[in-house]
């Protein structure tokens, strides 16, 4: 219960201060071209609001709704999810939006999207100025790379060091790594000291993604680092230096394959009710082996980490002020061209499948609080929330967006009515992608 009021908290600062954001775009460039803005809400406020206020000479009311599906301004003169064409069967105001020029009415629909867009790369430029950026470099992950089946059909092998994928270098792990191995005709990799070719099928990133175990993951090797006192493993005698060989006579190639192992007896164990799991383990200390029997209730605090991640380099950068802007855009517009390339599997049976709603969102947050990892979700989520916004849907900006490239071409408005039929079908189309995120939500859940 914890961890998911974390995660829903996190949510919901992080989507309100996104929403926030990409209203205050719209509200700027409305009053920059002097156009009235009526309301300025945080929510939607169907039948009622949580609270509001109107400042004194001011001709905005703010305020907070009761329903957290986004929020909205209502800018005077416009068709929207506020108002019909029979709010506007009046005449035509100077502060109204509809009696300014299509470039300041552009402007003040890709003003949301253009704000959304900025604030992740402000806030990736200030991840880079605040922690820097630390990773493993895979060419300094020497022990390599654990493949699955899938993997080792294709020509991989365990123990493999990613060099590149189609000759273009591969520096981290992580799914720009993934995603360029899968689009590659040729991955090169470093296999006992010798450069070797692996050619690449047709394969789906989303298919690749979904495997379990997984496609590719650093190699750890079976030896324990570190025991923390007073778990499971400690309990039992086991110290750094020992080797893992076997749990319940399934003998064990990897740490990998012993978390696994873990995962799947965890498993079983909570689909019969138990509380507690019991296996046997085969270990090797000076090379004597002995057998132990060790009992834990929660099956992935052993207690014990692999031998690896203390041995890799550890690459950092750190950036000044200045420097970090550069660097921040350049992840920012990166992270938005992987994303864009990702929708493609969206209209795929599977990628269907994997859409999700607000509990699909929630998860990608930590299980505790991390500033760290937070500002990073709320940059990748405002690049989604602008790039979403974008796209040609009537009710979405980038359906005015739409309308208004066509009126400044053919020289002719679409008709209020017309606007406002586009705007309903447009939130039917919406509220049905809502609807089916959330349900796959829940099926993911029960089932």
């Amino acid at each position: 219960m914890e961890t998911f009021l974390i995660r829903a908290l996190q949510l919901m600062l992080s989507l309100s201060l996104l929403v926030i954001i990409h209203e205050g775009g719209h509200f700027f460039f409305a009053k920059l071209f002097k156009i009235r803005v009526t309301k300025f809400y945080l929510f939607f406020d169907p039948w009622f609001s949580l609270f509001k206020f109107k400042p004194k000479n001011s001709e905005t009311e703010y305020g907070m709704g009761w329903l957290p599906l986004g929020g909205y301004v209502q800018i005077a003169g416009m068709v929207d999810e506020t108002q019909s064409s029979d709010d506007l069967n009046h005449p035509v105001q100077d502060w109204e939006f509809r009696a300014k020029p299509a470039w300041q009415r552009l402007l003040v629909m890709v003003g949301g999207v253009m704000m959304n867009f900025l604030l992740a790369l402000f806030i990736y430029s200030m991840i880079l100025f605040k922690w820097g950026d630390q990773y493993v470099s895979l060419q300094d992950m020497t022990y390599g790379m654990e493949f699955n089946e899938r993997a080792e059909e294709i020509g991989f092998r365990d123990g493999d060091i990613l060099l590149s994928a189609d000759d273009q270098p591969l520096q981290r792990f992580d799914v720009d790594m993934l995603r360029a191995i899968t689009e590659a005709r040729v991955v090169k990799v470093n296999r006992e000291g010798q450069e070797v070719e692996v050619f690449m099928p047709e394969i789906s990133l989303l298919d690749v993604a979904k495997d379990v175990p997984a496609f590719v993951e650093p190699l750890l090797p079976n030896v324990v680092d570190s025991v923390v006192p007073g778990r499971p493993f400690a309990e039992v005698g086991i110290q750094s230096g020992d080797v893992l060989l076997a749990i319940n006579e399934t003998p064990l190639r990897s740490y990998n394959a012993f978390v696994s192992k873990l995962a799947n007896l965890r498993e079983a164990a909570e689909s019969n009710g138990q509380k507690t799991v019991d296996f046997t383990l085969v270990y090797a200390r000076a090379g004597i082996q002995d057998t132990i029997a060790v009992k834990t209730d929660t099956l992935f605090m052993v207690g014990a980490t692999s031998k690896a991640l203390s041995d890799y380099k550890l690459t950092t950068k750190e950036y000044g002020f200045f420097e970090a802007f550069p660097a921040g855009i350049a992840l920012g517009v990166n992270t938005l061209k992987g994303y864009v390339n990702d929708m493609k599997y969206v209209f795929t049976k599977e990628g269907a499948k994997s859409v999700g709603g607000f509990g699909t969102i929630g998860s990608i947050f930590p299980k505790v609080w991390d500033w760290h990892r937070f500002w990073e979700m709320t940059a990748f989520l405002s690049i989604i929330l602008a790039f979403m916004n974008i796209l040609p849907i009537p009710a979405l900006d980038g359906g005015h967006v739409l309308f208004l490239l066509y009126e400044i071409i053919a020289r002719r408005k679409p008709s209020d009515k017309f606007m406002e039929r586009a705007q309903m079908a447009g939130m039917i189309l919406l509220f049905a992608l809502l609807i089916y995120a959330n349900f796959n939500d829940v099926i993911r859940f029960l089932f």
